[in-house]
């Protein structure tokens, strides 16, 4: 299987099965004499890990990294960081009903015809326990980049959508509920209707947020590198992730040009941000804003129809312990595949100076 690694200088490669021992991941390029806050990598894997409120996965894991190599009396040595999340909460036969019939909207018939074998624990490697590692690599990412702040936040679910430009919302507030929406009405809105969707066997997709301030000028290469389609094949390597868009996104695409440009200031600085901080594939400096949009989880707790290896048409039924919604989890995720981003282009940058 190839595809398992992500970044060129900064570079994260990933294994490990949801239901097999452990997941982990090695992280190659981060540069010597960073002093490593232990404590905050912790906590970002704390914000996406299952069973933390009740309207995610009840699956209970730790989720706690153990690093192997690459740091030494809390600094790292510039040598690989090799690190270890083990599983201890699997149930595997939650998943036996599935062995020889594919779920739908899931990777289950594509791994069995491109590989011929497929592991049908949780999905395998296919399964979203995987982004636990890219949220290791993003905290240590966010470290290397420093003053550089990194915020997603949850602006819709299923219908329920913010409203307001991130720079009308308090994002000091995305934490203070389980949803992580920071306009405290639409959470306990958001909160309401997931519980009722949960209730019903069902699913509901919804859309991630980010911004991203005090860019420096300069970050992204401009013509097959351009940083805002790297940080569009980072979200979408996400699981779940059906979009993603930049700046003025699709709306812009409704305005005219005169409307749109966004003119600058003296010192350089834009008077708008339709750019969504981004010109020519390279970072000018302003904010950057962008929006993530994640499916319906496809595992349904109520029955169905589907076939299985034998092309007959079965009914089923998912078992097991599930997101009703993904997006107050994807949020740490989110963060930090911006993160692996945005630190490889700021290592590559530091090659040209």
């Amino acid at each position: 299987m190839a595809g398992n690694s992500f970044g060129k200088l900064f570079n994260l490669t990933t294994y490990g099965e949801s239901h097999g021992p452990a997941l982990g991941g090695v992280i190659d390029g981060c540069p010597p004499g960073i002093e490593l806050d232990l404590e905050a990598i912790q906590n970002e894997l704390d914000r996406r890990k299952p069973g933390q409120s009740a309207i995610v996965t009840q699956r209970k894991e730790p989720d706690t990294v153990k690093f192997h190599s690459g740091i030494f009396e809390g600094k790292t040595t510039g040598t690989p960081i090799g690190f270890v999340i083990e599983n201890t909460n699997q149930k595997s036969h939650d998943y036996t009903h599935i062995k020889d019939s594919y779920r739908p909207s899931h990777a289950d018939y594509v791994y069995d015809k491109k590989y011929g074998i497929r592991d049908y624990r949780g999905g395998g490697r296919s399964s979203a326990r995987e982004t636990s590692c890219r949220v290791v690599a993003g905290a240590i990412a966010k470290q290397i980049l420093k003053d550089i702040e990194i915020t997603a936040y949850v602006s819709g679910v299923g219908t329920m959508t913010l409203d307001k430009p991130y720079t009308e919302l308090d994002l000091t507030k995305i934490e203070s509920n389980i949803v992580r929406c920071p306009d405290q009405a639409m959470a306990d809105d958001m909160e309401a209707y997931i519980k009722g969707v949960r209730s019903k066997g069902d699913t509901v997709g919804g859309i991630v947020s980010c911004v991203i301030k005090n860019v420096p000028v300069g970050l992204g290469e401009p013509v097959f590198d351009k940083l805002h389609a790297e940080l569009g094949k980072a979200m979408l390597s996400i699981n779940a992730v059906k979009g993603f868009e930049y700046g003025s996104g699709f709306e812009g695409s409704t305005m005219y040009g005169s409307d749109h440009n966004d003119s600058f200031n003296n010192d350089g600085s834009t008077k708008t941000n339709f750019s969504g901080g981004i010109q020519g594939g390279i970072s000018n400096g302003m904010d950057i804003y962008f929006n993530v949009a994640f499916k319906p989880v496809a595992t349904l707790i109520q029955k169905y129809e589907t076939i299985d290896k034998e092309g007959n048409t079965v009914e089923m039924q998912g078992k097991g312990r599930h997101d009703p919604c993904v997006v107050p989890r994807a949020v740490p995720i989110v963060e930090a595949m911006a993160a692996l981003v945005l630190a490889d282009f700021y290592l590559i940058n530091k090659m040209y100076r």
